[in-house]
């Protein structure tokens, strides 16, 4: 009988710590400089613990941790860490160019804390990716969908479904970040942008097939399933206990 590794106090702490996101340096480094210089100026005052708060936070916001994606073919999976704020039945924005069915809209309202890295909901290849200037409403309103600045992306899976993800600013975040182009092959649970402080991503699935979650579910991005294009089962109900 094989013994488990010994596991020190300060493996623990490690496995807690959480990597920061390539583009949250630009925002961590300032920060940490401007931190540190009034640390030295102005120790023990104000000002010098605000701009530890600043840089604190800034980490945390742009974390990104790993997750353990499921690779089923026909699942969708989460593409934001969030609240699902909404499930709608609704016509796809027409610059999606994905026709005048009605497809299931699921929304994930992303707080400003929250992991803000998205990632694709499911396999294949980007067959659009469009931006649309807007307002900066706030966007766990529904008419930030259509009236809010985004980035909308269509991921073409290998059986020939439509899934479209929509990157909605909101009443703080001011800045979409997309890492992936039109034409690129995308594997479920990459990532593939980001939005600064505080958001919404709308998913759209194929018409005729439901959700898997409920309004007010706690979505992580990655690993939650949202729904199973191979399955038949009905949308399922849900209370708050």
């Amino acid at each position: 009988m094989s013994q488990s590794p010994s596991h020190s106090l300060i493996d623990t702490i490690m496995d807690t710590m959480v990597p920061v996101h390539p583009d949250g340096y630009k925002f961590l480094i300032p920060a940490g400089i401007i931190a540190v210089f009034l640390w030295f100026m102005l120790p023990f005052s104000f000002i010098a613990y605000l701009a530890l708060a600043v840089s604190i936070y800034i980490a945390y916001f742009f974390r990104d941790p790993p997750r353990v994606t499921p690779l089923r073919e026909g699942l969708v999976i989460s593409p934001a860490d969030g609240r699902v704020s909404s499930i709608e039945r609704m016509m796809p924005p027409a610059e999606l160019g994905l026709g005048s069915d009605e497809r299931v809209r699921i929304s994930i309202f992303l707080s400003v804390f929250d992991v803000h890295i998205n990632r694709a909901p499911v396999a294949g290849r980007i067959t659009k990716s469009v931006y649309v200037p807007g307002a900066f409403l706030n966007a766990a309103l529904d008419k930030a969908s259509e009236e809010n600045e985004r980035r909308s992306i269509v991921i073409s899976t290998a059986a020939g479904q439509d899934i479209a993800c929509v990157q909605i600013a909101g009443l703080i975040a001011r800045r979409i970040v997309t890492f992936v182009k039109e034409g690129a092959p995308i594997g479920t649970g990459e990532r593939f942008g980001l939005i600064r402080f505080g958001s919404r991503v709308d998913v759209f699935l194929p018409p005729g097939h439901g959700c898997l979650v409920a309004v007010g579910q706690r979505a992580v991005g990655g690993e939650t399933v949202l729904a199973d294009l191979k399955s038949t089962e009905a949308e399922r109900e849900s209370r708050v206990v």
